[in-house]
């Protein structure tokens, strides 16, 4: 069993505001293992892309603030000067972002972008540099890479760029790529053919990712294994097949029973009542209590821990410390 690429340790990412200190990330820890493609899924506004940030170290402090750990290599990035993360940011640990038209640079050719990214971290001459920019080019499936690197970003189609995208992170070959929405601003054909890229890239180069989305299509695709956040915390983590079969939280079940399944009609799609909390406005109890429907006075009152079941998966549920949690959440989903 090889180490874990990166352990995230009780990470707390908070930001001060005129109201006072308003926590994004609260206390959330997993690992993510080399080559797996780990999912981190839940709502707009649960912290998925917080976290991303805090462990590329673009979090501006002030105002934010972070605490715990971030450990690659067994080194706390937390800690790390500007210097050292520039460093380890696209040659160690790569991102892609949501909107690759505000990622890419629109005043310089696709070709100086990547020629860039590699003579930075590998201290390669621009001779070979450029040869490397066109080869990771053609992996990523883009035509006429030569004629591609004169180029500038607002020449290229949505999937083109965040193909560019693509290339520029995994140029380095680095050990871990965060993927934030990577197919969100694209058509559902487009959407295909990046996750199959991705996919495959995993597979060739032994690269683990971290893909953060809200598209449990996409989590189904494309992971080995699931992190559910809501409100800035953990609620379940477990293998993508138990989470699908077997969800063990209210929000978990919550999500699946919301995605439509074309074998079925129904009037109405479901949908989970209420909103993602403000952060910060839930002091005490479960963060997702106001919403639950299987919810008691102690969920009001205590904040539960994240427990690890005989079965293996995580869960941040009372019910489950009553006995009552296998029972009464089966029910809702017609699966024990």
């Amino acid at each position: 069993m090889r180490n874990p690429v990166l352990k995230v340790k009780d990470l707390r990412t908070s930001f001060l505001t005129d109201d006072g200190e308003i926590p994004a990330v609260n206390g959330i820890s997993f690992e993510v293992n080399p080559g797996e493609v780990l999912g981190i899924v839940g709502e707009s506004g649960c912290g998925k892309s917080v976290t991303s940030l805090s462990i590329m170290g673009l979090v501006p402090t002030p105002p934010g603030k972070i605490q715990g750990e971030i450990l690659y290599n067994n080194e706390n990035l937390i800690r790390a000067s500007e210097k050292r993360m520039r460093q380890i940011r696209g040659n160690d640990i790569a991102m892609i972002f949501q909107e690759p038209m505000t990622s890419l640079n629109p005043v310089f050719t696709i070709g100086n972008q990547l020629i860039e990214a590699i003579r930075i971290h590998k201290k390669w001459p621009k001779n070979k540099a450029k040869m490397r920019a066109i080869e990771i080019l053609k992996q990523v499936g883009l035509p006429r890479a030569e004629e591609l690197m004169n180029e500038y970003p607002h020449q290229l189609s949505g999937g083109m760029r965040q193909r560019v995208m693509i290339a520029m992170a995994m140029v380095c070959e680095p050990k871990l790529l965060i993927a934030d929405e990577p197919t969100t601003a694209l058509d559902v054909t487009i959407q295909a053919q990046i996750l199959d890229l991705m996919k495959r890239l995993n597979k060739e180069t032994d690269t683990a990712i971290m893909m953060i989305t809200h598209d449990l299509g996409v989590v189904a695709q494309m992971c080995e294994r699931i992190v559910v956040m809501y409100a800035g915390e953990v609620v379940e983590e477990a293998d993508v097949k138990t989470i699908f079969k077997h969800p063990k939280h209210p929000y978990t079940v919550g999500l699946i029973q919301s995605v439509p399944d074309m074998r079925l009609k129904k009037d109405r799609l479901y949908s989970i009542p209420g909103n993602v909390p403000k952060p910060g406005s839930t002091k005490t109890g479960c963060q997702f209590a106001p919403r639950c429907p299987h919810r008691n006075e102690r969920c009001l009152a205590e904040t539960p821990p994240l427990d690890t079941l005989e079965t293996g998966q995580k869960v941040r549920c009372w019910l489950y410390q009553e006995g009552k949690g296998v029972e009464a959440i089966g029910r809702a989903v017609g699966k024990g």
